[in-house]
């Protein structure tokens, strides 16, 4: 007997004016919670009371704190990952990567909650994500990777680890979101708005790094 556990079914989408308000308003909700919260610590009742629904309302769109989960997830993924695949094989090299860096860096700011959500579940082990991160993450990375190659082998930017140089992308902008309180806090008065600054940092940082 299979005894591994399939994942929740997201519910399917609501019809009606209310339900549509209510379902945004659920997910806006559990977007709050379970970014500060965690998906550990965030709780039914917490959400409900964040979307200004009683529990039992809210079970009707959904049926367990799993379910909002996966349905945040679900979506968050596909977002985050279309910055990578308008990467450009036929655009200047390091123009489209400046790009990347640049849509990665602007994402943290404007959705720091969808960040730190994603990245609670990767630091859990992606449970609630499946094989999404096999079948859909790493295709799209291995194939990017190869373009990366291209450009490298032909001259176009400096000799450096495709593999690595997205890591450090991924990390140098997430920082921003995942750990804005720290960011903000060591800035001081600077901190206000990170962001002009660490933008202006990471083209200098990038631009080095990849100029043959």
């Amino acid at each position: 007997m299979n005894s591994e556990k399939s994942p929740p079914r997201i519910p399917s989408e609501p019809r009606t004016r209310i339900q549509r308000r209510n379902h945004k308003a659920i997910l806006d909700a559990a977007l709050d919670v379970f970014s500060s919260k965690g998906f550990r610590g965030a709780t039914v009742d917490e959400i409900a009371q964040a979307a200004g629904l009683s529990k039992p309302n809210l079970l009707y769109y959904f049926p367990t704190k799993e379910t909002m989960h996966l349905a945040l997830l679900s979506t968050l993924l596909d977002v985050w990952l279309d910055p990578l695949r308008t990467l450009d094989p036929q655009g200047d090299p390091v123009s489209e990567i400046l790009g990347y860096v640049r849509r990665k860096l602007e994402m943290s700011r404007e959705m720091p909650r969808e960040s730190r959500i994603f990245a609670n579940e990767v630091l859990q082990g992606g449970p609630h994500l499946g094989d999404t991160l096999g079948t859909v993450l790493k295709p799209l990375v291995d194939e990017k990777v190869e373009v990366i190659r291209g450009w490298i082998a032909a001259g176009r930017i400096a000799e450096v680890h495709p593999y690595h140089l997205i890591f450090s992308i991924w990390s140098l902008t997430q920082h921003y979101a995942d750990f804005d309180v720290q960011v903000r806090t060591v800035l001081g008065d600077e901190g206000s708005d990170p962001f002009p600054e660490a933008e202006r940092y990471l083209v200098a940082l990038f631009t080095k790094l990849l100029t043959p």
